[in-house]
């Protein structure tokens, strides 16, 4: 219905997260002109923005930090001259940028710092294929440190690009990308869909393409190529389960990008070119629901994204929700259900956790993070609360109507921002109202205004975890470990049968299971960090040699923060945590070594 329609200055709200005032001029198109620089660690660069503006407005803001910026022009060549703001430790600085009545483009001339947030320079040893590499993570606030831009999720522009990097790299972005490395250095990147800078990403380095699909591949260094196929081969038909279930895929085409170990998530859905952790290469496949995730990004994030931080779950909730359905699809229920039971742990202990330290208000889906870094809201509330928010309306509603209700918001609201109060109203009016169904009495209060878990929250169950904790009984009954019938088990059920282990469980019993299972030397990463965390807890010392290889060649944050939380409850391991630190650090992105540095109270030496 029309009536319901969101509008350009519906969404020209103030974002506590950004300096710039879209509702008197926004940035429409951005071309970029930029050389990549290893041996300074910069980017020298010029961002020339396409602006809309209201006839009275006299400037543009912009967000940046720690940018040097050396010159500012307007239309062609109208050197002006600009100002910084004074900085703000989590923000940065506004960039001030005086208009004319005639003003239609700006242009900034500028270089990054060699330590910008948001650029992990690596070096060749830090690396699989021994050769230098850089990439991005621009997500949450991060771009305006590689690129003076308006960053907030709620302003989207189209972009192109010209990119020059040293030869024998191939240069790729979230845009139309190369597939073999040009011996000129000189790239070229289109970017029809309009985005939010959050989502600008790119990646140099010594880069091989494998086509999976008519609409697939997969990029990684020649050394990590071969897991890669093997690990992310069935792409395309993900991409189709996807576009079966809530319509056709806008972005053309879709590629993943498997990073050196330091990228400090599981994944980063930049549009077209998805990053992704080497550590869902387990050999088993039974990670890559994480692509699922970024693949289900590509409709409840990149195409209907959260006007703000504090709207955080409607990107990442859709999305787990999405993901488990395109799971579910391709590998039954029962293995959507262990995903979901396993959402359903992290979210009872996060929240617990939560309102524990005092921080209440930060497990309502809609959050208030002014004056923090909206890194802040990156937890399971917003991934697995708000999952089980949509869990509820679907059995609320049955399947086929909130199928049907999110086609239609994927479709209407298309490349556009919105709000979690914009959203509510669109649920009623589409969902309940459309179907004539009742609004459950405190939904919206409990679910999105209310603290932790409500006690209506779907209780997911899964047979395969029933037959996991049989097992583990039957063990522990009987002290055979031949009694573990393993042999189907997928990563997820290991990982539950870690967490059905009792507290009262002897040292020798993690000798005998390390014999049986050989753990401490595991290639999958997933396994590994919760096996750690067992042997720090029964200072089980034959696991603390690939314990530290793991934590200095791991940058995924996810394993870092609770390895080094659990080392740190005791004096003696928590000197064997600075100690790995120390060694660690360097390998880290600013992502990962920020929280780090606050968890271990660490400064340098």
């Amino acid at each position: 219905m029309k009536k319901n329609r969101i509008t350009t200055n519906d969404l020209m709200q103030k974002d506590d997260h950004s300096f710039s005032k879209p509702q008197e001029a926004v940035i429409t198109h951005l071309e970029w002109d930029a050389n990549v620089d290893f041996e300074t660690k910069t980017i020298v660069a010029v961002a020339k923005f396409d602006i809309r503006k209201y006839p009275s407005t006299s400037e543009i803001i912009l967000d940046t930090k720690n940018l040097q910026i050396e010159k500012v022009w307007r239309n062609q060549n109208d050197t002006v001259d600009f100002f910084l703001n004074k900085a703000d430790e989590v923000l940065g600085q506004a960039l001030h940028i005086p208009l004319s009545e005639d003003s239609k483009t700006i242009s900034i001339q500028y270089k990054t710092s060699p330590n910008a947030e948001a650029l992990q320079w690596l070096s060749a040893q830090q690396t699989a294929g021994n050769a230098p590499f850089l990439f991005t993570q621009s997500q949450a606030i991060l771009c305006r440190s590689w690129i003076p831009i308006q960053d907030s999720p709620a302003i989207r522009f189209t972009y192109e690009a010209e990119v020059k990097v040293a030869e024998g790299n191939l240069a790729i972005m979230s845009a139309e990308n190369p597939q073999e490395i040009d011996s000129t250095g000189n790239y070229s990147f289109k970017m029809r869909q309009p985005i939010p800078a959050y989502l600008m990403a790119l990646a140099v380095g010594n880069l091989e393409f494998h086509k999976t699909g008519k609409q697939t591949g997969i990029y990684a260094e020649p050394a990590t190529m071969a897991k890669a196929v093997t690990a992310l081969e069935d792409l395309q038909s993900f991409l189709e389960t996807a576009e079966k279930l809530y319509g056709k895929y806008r972005w053309e085409q879709f590629d993943v990008l498997v990073l050196p170990p330091s990228f400090p998530f599981g994944g980063m859905e930049n549009p077209r070119l998805t990053f992704a952790t080497p550590t869902i290469l387990s050999g088993d496949k039974s990670l890559v629901s994480l692509i699922a995730h970024e693949l289900a990004h590509s409709w409840s994030g990149n195409l209907v994204t959260n006007a703000s931080w504090n709207d955080f779950w409607l990107n990442e909730g859709f999305t787990v929700y999405f993901e488990y359905r395109i799971m579910e699809e391709m590998y039954g229920k029962d293995y959507a259900e262990m995903l979901a039971s396993i959402s359903f742990k992290e979210l009872t202990e996060e929240s617990r956790e939560l309102i524990e330290n005092g921080n209440v208000k930060d497990t309502h889906l809609k959050l208030d993070l002014e004056g923090r870094n909206p890194d802040v809201g990156m937890t399971s509330i917003a991934y697995d609360k708000g999952y089980f928010f949509l869990r509820l309306l679907e059995e609320i509603s049955g399947r086929e109507a909130f199928d049907a209700f999110l086609q239609q918001y994927f479709k209407e609201y298309a490349f556009r921002s919105i709000n979690t109060e914009q959203f509510l109203i669109y649920l009623e009016q589409n969902l309940f109202g459309k179907n004539e169904i009742v609004v459950p009495k405190k939904l919206f209060s409990d679910w999105v205004y209310g603290a932790g878990i409500p006690t209506s929250i779907p209780k997911p169950y899964s047979n395969r975890f029933k037959s996991v904790e049989e097992s583990v009984q039957r063990w522990l009954d009987t002290g055979n470990i031949d009694t573990l019938n393993t042999e189907d088990w997928s990563t997820h059920e290991f990982l539950h049968f870690f967490h059905q282990l009792p507290d009262s469980i002897e040292y020798n019993h993690l000798s005998i299971l390390d014999d049986k299972f050989d753990f401490t030397d595991s290639e999958n990463a997933e396994i590994l960090s919760e096996w750690f965390l067992l042997a720090i807890k029964k200072d089980y010392r034959r696991a603390f040699g690939a314990m530290e290889n793991f934590l200095v060649n791991t940058g995924r944050k996810k394993f870092l923060m609770p390895i080094y939380g659990e080392l740190i409850k005791s004096e003696t391991h928590k000197r064997v945590a600075l100690s790995i630190y120390r060694k660690a650090r360097q390998n880290y992105h600013f992502v990962s070594y920020n929280s780090l540095d606050k968890l271990l109270n660490y400064t340098s030496d």
